[in-house]
């Protein structure tokens, strides 16, 4: 397993982290995600062979987030 670290904007409360966690849990080869409003930041354990962080970037920004590069 592999852990990514991200950036992102436009989380600003419980609900907002607790959208970006199910999008992520959602995809095949993420074991889990957390996600912290305040710091801005997501942290996505996942398998590397299946999911890269554009997979994951695109996921967030599909759910309506900022990733900051």
């Amino acid at each position: 397993m592999e852990q990514t670290t991200l950036d992102v904007d436009g989380m600003a409360c419980d609900g907002c982290e607790a959208n970006v966690i199910d999008a992520l849990e959602a995809l095949e080869g993420v074991s889990s995600a957390t996600a912290d409003h305040e710091a801005g930041t997501v942290r996505v354990e996942h398998d590397e062979v299946t999911v890269d962080e554009n997979t994951l970037g695109g996921t967030i920004e599909d759910a309506g987030y900022e990733v900051v590069a």
